[in-house]
């Protein structure tokens, strides 16, 4: 049996599955894309190649297992694209959530099969038929649980909004010794500037007391001004437009102390360090033009309590 236990985004990190870019299956055409990023380098010609997203994966996947993190891999399903392991399941205290996903998606959960089978079954939730959400919405933290999401009017509307309300209300009723509290994000299938995919696209508690995190990701500034509040402006790192665009809040912690992030994101980086931080610094823009960075292409099971 496989042990789950998650109830923050940085506790040491003991077991993880880590998306694979194998068999990813080529450029996709655009009637099949489902986020703003993919578009714009399939019409710019500069869609991401199999074996740069492979390099880069396994150096991801070298930088875990020097902390002596286990890694899962999905089983590889041909011709699809399974680099971003977060969104098809999430793990909240010792359960294992199965969620409603984009239906281009869906069929990625057959590759962790094999390992929700070595769950302690009674503790694997379905979500309700017209209940969404994806993992890159949902982030335990401490006695809270933060959740990005999109009111019934801009989920019906848009491709990239991936959580609902009554994801959100699922997430609530199941784990009422947290408070759930819930972020709409901005919105838009063309403009990856203009779009926050995940609530870790514009968001990420780091550390025991910090995040980064990004103004313009939010539909309402009053949530912004409410996590700014939380954490305390001295322990926020803002980013800009840009850097949001290029995924700066998308890093992954390994422990309080030891981030994963970009080896180009310079400013970041300077800044993590500054705090005290250790970065591992690994190459991983090529994964970044398909809208998902660290956070995205992990599924972290266990971290030590």
């Amino acid at each position: 049996m496989i042990e789950l236990m998650i109830k923050d985004e940085t506790a040491p990190l003991r077991t993880v599955v880590l998306g694979t870019a194998k068999s990813l299956g080529g450029t996709p055409d655009l009637a099949h894309v489902y986020d703003p990023k993919s578009r714009e380098h399939i019409i710019d010609g500069t869609f991401p190649v199999e074996e740069d997203l492979i390099r880069e994966n396994e150096a991801f996947k070298a930088a875990l297992e020097k902390y002596h993190v286990t890694v899962y891999r999905p089983d590889v399903l041909e011709n699809t694209n399974q680099v971003y392991a977060r969104d098809i399941g999430f793990v909240i205290e010792d359960k294992f959530i199965l969620p409603n996903i984009i239906t281009d998606r869906e069929h990625e959960k057959s590759g962790i099969a094999y390992l929700v089978e070595q769950f302690n079954q009674e503790n694997v939730f379905l979500m309700p038929e017209d209940a969404y959400a994806e993992g890159g919405d949902v982030m335990p933290w401490k006695d809270r649980i933060f959740v990005g999401y999109s009111k019934d009017k801009d989920f019906n509307k848009y491709k990239v909004s991936r959580t609902n309300q009554k994801g959100l209300d699922f997430i609530e009723q199941n784990f009422p010794n947290y408070e759930v509290i819930g972020f709409e994000l901005k919105k838009s299938d063309t403009d990856a500037r203009a779009n926050a995919l995940h609530l870790d696209c514009c968001f990420q508690p780091i550390g025991h007391n910090q995040c980064i995190i990004y103004k313009g990701g939010f539909k309402n500034v009053t949530d912004y001004e409410w996590l700014v509040k939380e954490f305390g402006k001295e322990n926020c790192i803002e980013i800009t437009k840009e850097e949001m665009y290029h995924m700066n809040s998308n890093v992954f912690s390994i422990s309080p102390e030891v981030i994963v992030s970009e080896a180009r994101f310079d400013r970041l980086n300077a800044e993590l360090e500054a705090r005290g931080f250790t970065v591992e610094r690994i190459p991983y823009a090529e994964i970044s033009k398909m809208e998902g960075l660290f956070r995205c292409s992990t599924l972290p099971l266990q971290r030590s309590y």
